[in-house]
């Protein structure tokens, strides 16, 4: 069954010069193994598109329940030489909520 990542799981988001950074974090931990299964470096890739120049590099964190991803070249240059209305891209994890990901 598909639904959205927001059932299962939260996310944060934020940015380091034109690297967006975002969090996702499982509600409970039996989600961790759906998590690492579905949200992969090339899905969240996939799911921003041209939003994201660069590679997309996906951190595991077992002991947490969650992965922290870095999209590179996500920001337009940054904060304080980018034209985007989300320079710091707070809006991305929102956003990445809407993946929609196969649970058994």
């Amino acid at each position: 069954m598909k639904v959205p990542l927001s059932q299962i799981a939260h996310t944060r988001s934020g940015d380091k010069g034109d690297t967006c950074n975002i969090g996702v974090i499982a509600y409970e931990e039996r989600y961790y193994p759906i998590l690492v299964r579905e949200v992969t470096a090339e899905r969240v890739k996939q799911h921003f598109g041209d939003l994201v120049k660069g590679d997309v590099e996906r951190f595991e964190l077992a002991n947490l329940g969650a992965l922290n991803f870095l999209l590179h070249q996500a920001l337009g240059g940054g904060g304080t030489v980018s034209l985007r209305t989300d320079a710091q891209g707070k809006t991305f994890g929102a956003s990445l909520l809407g993946m929609e990901i196969e649970i058994s």
